[in-house]
C-alpha cells in the first residue's frame, strides 16, 4: 500500500475556500465568511490604486456586492477564489478611471497585469494592526495617514495639544514597527 505525502497547507487552504464558495453558493448568507476573509486583501488592492479612502471604501464594497450576485456564475478551476475577487476590483478600477474620477492616483490599470500579492498581503496585514490600536492611537494614525490631515489639525479635533497627538502617533508607529518587520524589530 502506498502511503501519499500529507496534504500541504496550501492545499488545505484551497480545499477550506472552496467548500466555502460552494457553501456560500447554496447558501448567501454564508458568503460572510467570504467576506471576511478577502475584505482586507480586497481593499488594500484597491485603496493602492485610488486616493480617496471614501472612493476606495465604495469601491470595495461594490466588489463584494457583484460577487455575491453573480456567486452562483463563479466556477471553481483551480484559480484561488481571491484572483476572482481582485479581478472584479480591477475591472471596478478601471471603470473609475474611465468615468474621469480624479481619485485615481497613476495611469490607468492594464487588465492583465497581475496583482502582487505579497504587497496586497502586507497592506492587509497593516490595515489589521491599525484596527487593533488603542483607539487614540487608532484615530490619529487613520486622521493623519489615511486622511492626511496635519497635526494640528487632529489636535483641534481630537480637543488635545499638538504634543499629545505627536506622542499618540509616535505609540502607534513602534507599535506597528515591530510586527510590520521595520527596524530595530
Amino acid at each position: 500500500m502506498a502511503v501519499g505525502k500529507p496534504a500541504s497547507k496550501g492545499s488545505r487552504d484551497e480545499a477550506n475556500e472552496r467548500l466555502l464558495v460552494q457553501a456560500a453558493q447554496k447558501d448567501p448568507e454564508r458568503f460572510a465568511e467570504l467576506y471576511e476573509s478577502h475584505f482586507e486583501r480586497v481593499y488594500a488592492f484597491i485603496a493602492h490604486r485610488v486616493r480617496d479612502r471614501a472612493v476606495a471604501e465604495d469601491l470595495t464594497a461594490d466588489v463584494f456586492h457583484k460577487a455575491l450576485a453573480n456567486l452562483s456564475r463563479f466556477d471553481w478551476r483551480g484559480i484561488p477564489f481571491a484572483a476572482w475577487l481582485y479581478r472584479i476590483a480591477a475591472n471596478l478600477v478601471a471603470d473609475q478611471w474611465k468615468k474621469g474620477a480624479k481619485e485615481i492616483v497613476d495611469d490607468p490599470p492594464e487588465g492583465s497585469t497581475e496583482p502582487n500579492y505579497d504587497e496586497i498581503e502586507h497592506r492587509a496585514q497593516l490595515f489589521r494592526l491599525v484596527d487593533g490600536l488603542p483607539e487614540g492611537q487608532r484615530q490619529v494614525i487613520v486622521s493623519r495617514f489615511a486622511e492626511e490631515k496635519s497635526i494640528r489639525d487632529i489636535a483641534q479635533e481630537l480637543g488635545r495639544t499638538e504634543g499629545a497627538v505627536k506622542q499618540l502617533q509616535f505609540r502607534a508607529l513602534e507599535k506597528l514597527r515591530v510586527p510590520m518587520g521595520g527596524k530595530n524589530g
